[in-house]
């Protein structure tokens, strides 16, 4: 499993989630309760994968995969690579939400074709991988701030809190991988229990670090990513491939890399490295402090600054520092709304027009789109919205998506369309559904973004 994963603030327009929590060696989720029963529309779901092929080059992968595959989000370095050996075996336990099995034979089958990982669901009770459904409450009991995380030689949370803190859930001291569980929330959105399932199964399976560096990747602790890139396919196809195996050295390793490379991803050596820099520590510590649990206002405010002091400093020009200016955006929306508007702005110009950041982009539109319809600039809204929706549905991010359409349906209502607006908007509610769970979530999603129409607050109407 992952160690224990910094959760930051999502890019969700208004959406409370996801918080950092402090550096251990267990990886984790950050803690979103989710009802049959609904008033609204049926559920929508995603149907085929439309993942896109890695961007990066070959180089930079090689580089990337040693340094998730042999350190931890702590920073601790690991001796060995450790993974399955053989068919690998998965079962679930507890008490899943119905959402849980249809996701994770997606995700199976997946693995299977573009990890090319011999991975399958069993009933048996000596399987490889337990994913146990739990309550967000028996979750926080044992790891109070993850929604969700994995460990090493255990099968159940009773498991895992009879040996926790000893060498038998110790990441640092495996040497290979033959048995471990997952701990989901069956009481959250379906969204956040399958964005839970992806990171965990990816971890458990392969590396357990987090690279802020990576734009394209779960593997990254921005949280912009919540199911399983190509990118990530590419580097657990590496991991798994035959002239690899447990108990190697990063040298040797580094050695076989780019062979495996250019076998399994031949269009990467005609791409020309980037080598971003490395991520301070600094930087981290600033940003986890501004967008994570137990700063005050004050605090967040001026640990933004000092991210986005870091980033010039270190002369960026990446998504690094267009995360550092939306960040900075977050915290001002509140006491300075024209500032928060121009830092979304330059976020927007940071994040580029690469392939590899376009669900960034769409998450910083989110926001500009508001704006515009604060503002009553409704075919503003629409420019600004009308490119990410098929970027959020191929991303199947759920919750974006149907915020996205929320907002449209608010701009083009305000431009006078006002039947289509209405078509949008209930449209948008069968993914609010998936992607915020219960009836009174969704419906709080609504007057939140309802409330932005200046047409709207003139009559009264929200």
């Amino acid at each position: 499993m992952r160690k224990a994963r910094k959760y930051l603030l999502p890019f969700y327009l208004f959406l409370g989630a996801c918080m950092p929590v402090s550096p251990s060696d267990t990886p984790t989720r950050a803690a979103s309760a989710v009802s049959d029963a609904s008033s609204l529309p049926p559920m929508k779901s995603f149907a085929a994968p439309r993942p896109s092929r890695p961007v990066a080059s070959n180089s930079d992968m090689a580089r990337d995969f040693l340094d998730l595959a042999f350190n931890l989000e702590s920073g601790r370095s690991l001796p060995v690579l450790t993974r399955f050996e053989g068919p690998i075996s998965v079962r679930v336990t507890g008490a899943p939400s119905s959402s849980l099995g249809p996701d994770l034979k997606r995700l199976l089958h997946r693995l299977r074709t573009e990890a090319g990982i011999n991975i399958a669901l069993t009933g048996a009770p000596n399987a490889n991988i337990t994913v146990q459904a739990v309550s967000r409450a028996e979750i926080r009991s044992a790891l109070p701030m993850a929604a969700c995380f994995v460990v090493p030689n255990v099968t159940s949370l009773s498991d895992y809190k009879a040996a926790r803190r000893t060498r038998q859930v110790s990441w640092s001291q495996l040497r290979s991988r033959e048995r471990l569980a997952i701990f989901l929330p069956n009481d959250a959105s379906p969204q956040e229990v399958r964005d839970c399932l992806h990171e965990e199964l990816a971890q458990a399976l392969g590396p357990l670090n987090d690279l802020y560096r990576l734009p394209d990747s779960v593997f990254n602790d921005d949280n912009v990513h919540t199911v399983l890139t190509g990118y990530d396919m590419t580097i657990l196809r590496a991991y798994y491939d035959p002239s690899l195996r447990n108990g190697m050295t990063r040298n040797q390793v580094a050695d076989r890399l780019p062979g495996i490379l250019a076998r399994i991803n031949p269009r990467g050596a005609g791409v020309a490295p980037r080598r971003l820099a490395r991520t301070p520590r600094v930087w981290i510590d600033a940003v986890q402090t501004a967008l994570g649990p137990g700063a005050n206002p004050a605090q967040r405010r001026s640990s933004a600054s000092q991210a986005l002091k870091v980033a010039n400093a270190m002369g960026w020009q990446d998504h690094r520092l267009a995360f550092s200016h939306y960040a900075m955006g977050r915290l001002l929306q509140a006491s300075d709304p024209s500032a928060a508007q121009d830092h979304f702005v330059m976020a927007q110009r940071y994040f580029g027009s690469g392939r590899e950041t376009s669900l960034h982009r769409a998450y910083v539109a989110s926001q500009l789109a508001a704006y515009a319809i604060a503002a009553g600039q409704a075919d503003d809204a629409i420019y600004l919205l009308t490119p990410h929706l098929d970027t959020a549905a191929r991303h199947e991010n759920a919750a974006l998506l149907s915020t996205l359409m929320m907002l449209r349906a608010e701009a083009l209502e305000l431009a006078g369309r006002v039947s289509e607006g209405r078509q949008v908007r209930v449209d948008s509610l069968g993914w609010a559904r998936y992607g915020f769970g219960s009836d009174w979530a969704v419906r709080a999603k609504l007057r939140e973004i309802g409330s932005l129409n200046p047409a709207r607050r003139r009559r009264g109407a929200l």
